[in-house]
Parts: C-alpha cells; sequence; structure tokens
C-alpha cells in the first residue's frame, strides 16, 4: 500500500507567469504539494474572468489580488506564515518594490523558502559579470549568452534552439525545483518544519550551461572537438542521426558501439561492405596498429562518413516506418522509431505514450496522470483531464478561496472579501 504523495502538506505560493515559472509549480503540484497562483485582478465586470495563457496548471488553484493595491499586498503577507514555498518568477526587484521582497517575508516567516527565477543572471556575481540582468529575454537569449546556442544545430547552418526545452524549462523551472528541494532539506536538518529557509536564486543561463557540462568538457576530447555538425552528438555522425523513411515518417539511429553498429548494418542488410570491421575501440578512435580506413573505411573512418550517410538514407528510403520498426524491434540495433504525439495518444500502451510522472518513487508515488493509475510507475489518484496531453487553462481565481479555507480557514465575508475584482483582507475592504 503507498503513503501520500512526497510533497503532501507543503504550501506554494505561486505567482502567475510564463513557461518555467509555472513549470516548477507544476513539478511541486505533480508531487503533491498544494499550490495556490496568484493571477492579476480584473475589476469586476459583467463577463467572467478570462482564462491565462498558462497551461501548466494541474491540481493547481488560483486567487486574483491587485499587487498595487496595499489591501491586496496585505492579504498576500497574511498568507505568508502559512506557506513553505514561494515561487517569483518576476524580473529582479519586482516583488521588492510591492514590498514582498526576500526581506520583508522571511520576516514573516524565517522557515520560507523564497525561490527566484530569472532568465539571465540576478546581479552581477559581485564581480561585475552581467551586464543582462535587466534585459528582457527569451529562451533562445539565454541560451546564446550561456554559450550551449553555439553548439547547437546542423553544420554550414545558424545555430538553433531545441524550441524552448532547455533553457525555459530544464535550465529555468526544473532547476529551480532542484534548488528547493535542496533548501527543504536543509531547513528539514536545521530544525524540522521549525527550521530556517531560505533565498533560492536560479536563472537559465546558469541553469542551461550546467545542463551542458559534458558537452563543453567534450570540446577538449575527439567525441566533440570539432565545429558545430562535426562531431558525434551533433548531426556530424551518420550512425547518430535520424533518417527519412518512404512514408514522410523518420527514424532516430544510436549505434555508437561497434556492437551495435554491426546490429544496425545487419537490419539493413548492409554487412560486407567495410564498414563492420572491428578496428575501433568503444570511442571510435582506430585501434593501434590498424590502418586509417581498414578494409572498406571501417566505422570510425570519417573520410567514408558521406558515403556512409548516402547509403543509409537511401536505405531508410526503400520501406516505411512500420517495416523498419518490424525490423529493428527487439534488436541492439539502436534503432528507434521517431514518434509523434498524436499517434502516441492514439496508441498509448504499444507506444509507450501513456503519459506518466517523470519519476517513480515506489513508497510515495508522484499524483497520476492518467485515469485508472494502477500501480506506482503511473503514480497514484484518479489522474487529470486529458491524461498528460492537454494543457487546460486555470481561470483566475478558480479554486482559491477552498484552499484558503483549507490552509487557513478563510471564509469569504469573514476574513477576507472581493473587491475590484481582487482579494483583500476584510479589515481593508472596509475602508
Amino acid at each position: 500500500m503507498t503513503s501520500p504523495p512526497p510533497l503532501k502538506g507543503l504550501r506554494v505560493l505561486e505567482f502567475a507567469g510564463l513557461a518555467p515559472g509555472p513549470f516548477a509549480g507544476l513539478i511541486l503540484s505533480d508531487a503533491g504539494a498544494s499550490v495556490l497562483r496568484v493571477d492579476r485582478a480584473t475589476p469586476t465586470s459583467s463577463s467572467a474572468p478570462l482564462p491565462t495563457p498558462d497551461l501548466l496548471t494541474r491540481h493547481k488553484s488560483s486567487i486574483a489580488v491587485d499587487l498595487k493595491s496595499p489591501a491586496g499586498v496585505q492579504l498576500l503577507c497574511s498568507l505568508v506564515p502559512k506557506i513553505d514555498i514561494l515561487i517569483d518568477p518576476f524580473r529582479p526587484g519586482v516583488l521588492e518594490k510591492l514590498g514582498l521582497g526576500p526581506a520583508e517575508l522571511l520576516a514573516l516567516n524565517p522557515g520560507l523558502i523564497y525561490a527566484r527565477l530569472t532568465g539571465f543572471r540576478r546581479d552581477d556575481g559581485g564581480g561585475g559579470g552581467s551586464k543582462y540582468a535587466k534585459m528582457a529575454g527569451h529562451d533562445i537569449n539565454y541560451l546564446a549568452v550561456s554559450g550551449v546556442l553555439s553548439l547547437l544545430g546542423r553544420k554550414g547552418e545558424n545555430p538553433h534552439p531545441p524550441v524552448n526545452l532547455l533553457a525555459d524549462f530544464a535550465g529555468g523551472g526544473a532547476m529551480l525545483v532542484l534548488g528547493i528541494l535542496m533548501a527543504l532539506i536543509a531547513r528539514e536538518r536545521d530544525g524540522g518544519g521549525g527550521g530556517r529557509g531560505q533565498v533560492v536564486e536560479a536563472n537559465m543561463v546558469d541553469g542551461a550551461s550546467y545542463l551542458a557540462s559534458f558537452v563543453r568538457f567534450a570540446q577538449g576530447t575527439p567525441t566533440g572537438n570539432r565545429p558545430r555538425g562535426e562531431n558525434i552528438l551533433d548531426g556530424g555522425c551518420p550512425f547518430y542521426d535520424t533518417y527519412e523513411t518512404a512514408d514522410g515518417k523518420y527514424m532516430a539511429v544510436g549505434a555508437l558501439e561497434p556492437h551495435f553498429f554491426k546490429a544496425l548494418l545487419k537490419g539493413l542488410n548492409l554487412l560486407g561492405r567495410g564498414w563492420d570491421d572491428d578496428d575501433t575501440d568503444g570511442d571510435h578512435r582506430k585501434k593501434k596498429g590498424k590502418r586509417e580506413g581498414g578494409r572498406g573505411g571501417g566505422q570510425a573512418d570519417r573520410k567514408g562518413w558521406p558515403e556512409m550517410r548516402r547509403v543509409f538514407a537511401e536505405t531508410f528510403r526503400s520501406r516505411t516506418r512500420a517495416e523498419w520498426e518490424a525490423v529493428f524491434d527487439g534488436t541492439d540495433a539502436c534503432c528507434t522509431p521517431v514518434l509523434e504525439y498524436p499517434e502516441m495518444e492514439r496508441d498509448k500502451e504499444g507506444r509507450e505514450g501513456d503519459q506518466r510522472p517523470a519519476v517513480t518513487l515506489r513508497e510515495t508515488p508522484w499524483l497520476a496522470v492518467r485515469r485508472g493509475a494502477t500501480d506506482a510507475s503511473h503514480g497514484q489518484g484518479p489522474g487529470v483531464e486529458g491524461e498528460g496531453y492537454v494543457g487546460l487553462p486555470l481561470v483566475p481565481g478558480s479554486g482559491g478561496m477552498t484552499v484558503l479555507e483549507e490552509w487557513l480557514g478563510w471564509k469569504e465575508g469573514r476574513e477576507f472579501a472581493v473587491k475590484d475584482g481582487g482579494l483583500v483582507l476584510r479589515e481593508i475592504s472596509k475602508l
């Protein structure tokens, strides 16, 4: 029998933002934390509040607050002593100007984990380091100044980011959660629930750069010491690439090691061309005593790679993706279909398309995404509408009053009221 999710009982106040901030809140909410989003208040009108662009809203609730109003700020300050984590997605100084900075809120709640996320570094690091701190930016800009973008893209083409996955979500939101969890451990070590909180600062430049540690280090090794698009893992290598099939779909090839490469050649019916000569070691350098090129060039002979790529492309185009799947499924050729989300949604079981928690905790699973989850791998609980394929917008104010009652026992008309579309403490609303 499983126990409650690992973050059950933690209370999170998430200021509404775009992409990485909400993603951090999503991870926490999927792991069982109670996440309350703070949306901007809109004046009351005959029409209902419109949903925000944020689709990373699973298990979250919302309250609408006018952050420029002293009444709204005081309401949030009244919440702070009862929460564990605050997520600040704004540019440096925004919450400080509102009287909601770390100094003020940690004074109200010394155990608070005040988590701040920016794109560029928040300040100059004490050494005049960052000239970008006050500039606007997006994922592509953070990757650019981190150095990571210079590594991404095909030979002869412009550097190109993998949509906004790497800086926004991996280097930003996920890294912020990593910092939050470390701060929670430190707080527990410092004295259980009464331990000290702290400010956690993450930025997408440093986060992306840290994720690129291996690639950066590899620039000094044969794996990555060539220009962009000419290395083993960045599109320069024919046995680590994608190939179009007869029906316009794609197969992904990652046959790096010689024994996997031979399995690939066998499936492609290309054995005997000399490419499978066993004249390389595990990292594609020629073994001592072997002449460059070997018989027919061998797997690691770069001179033969253009021809190898041409033959691979021609061969893959000779059959449909389904036919190649029939050849390679169950083999060690490291050759798999490039699946698309619509087909995975249609064939969830057969395609590993059932969306699951990011990690499996056997004793305290995350909340389930899929309806009808039956084991820890799928999480616990009833699942969510859309089963991980559909992001549902959260209307400002949705579910927030219920959360306030759960957290503090507050009720509308008693402790708080709605004024000009935002929540305020009741005694202030009477002024």
